[in-house]
């Protein structure tokens, strides 16, 4: 008889193109058309978490920081396929293309829409 073993949990990393402080608009859910600055990304769950967006409830006990406790909003993670990036140039979401420049031997994001390259070298 054969053992089987079950492998539960195992997160790959994605191929993320939102990074930190962009900007973003959310395409799907209940927050659809909101923009936000990006707090933090989350590359294995393939979320991130975006200002304003997903707000949720937090209890939270008494502490020396917060000696009152109480209900606290706190912004919840988003899946990143319902995020689009908002160009700078163009003012609209768009999907991103990477690009290699030669002279610096490292890729960038460029908006598919306009052209415009959105990482600062």
């Amino acid at each position: 008889m054969r053992k089987v073993i079950k492998v539960e949990n195992q997160k790959k990393k994605v191929n993320v193109v939102i990074k930190k402080g962009d900007l973003v608009e959310v395409v799907r859910g209940n927050d659809r058309g909101k923009r936000g600055k990006v707090l933090k990304v989350f590359p294995r769950e393939g979320q991130a978490v975006v200002e304003g967006v997903n707000m949720v409830k937090k209890h939270a006990r008494p502490t020396q920081d917060n000696p009152q406790g109480g209900i606290m909003d706190k912004e919840g993670p988003v899946r990143i396929s319902n995020l689009r990036l908002i160009c700078s140039r163009c003012n609209q979401p768009t999907k991103i293309r990477r690009t290699a420049i030669p002279e610096s031997r490292s890729r960038v994001r460029v908006c598919k829409k306009c052209g415009e390259i959105i990482d600062k070298v």
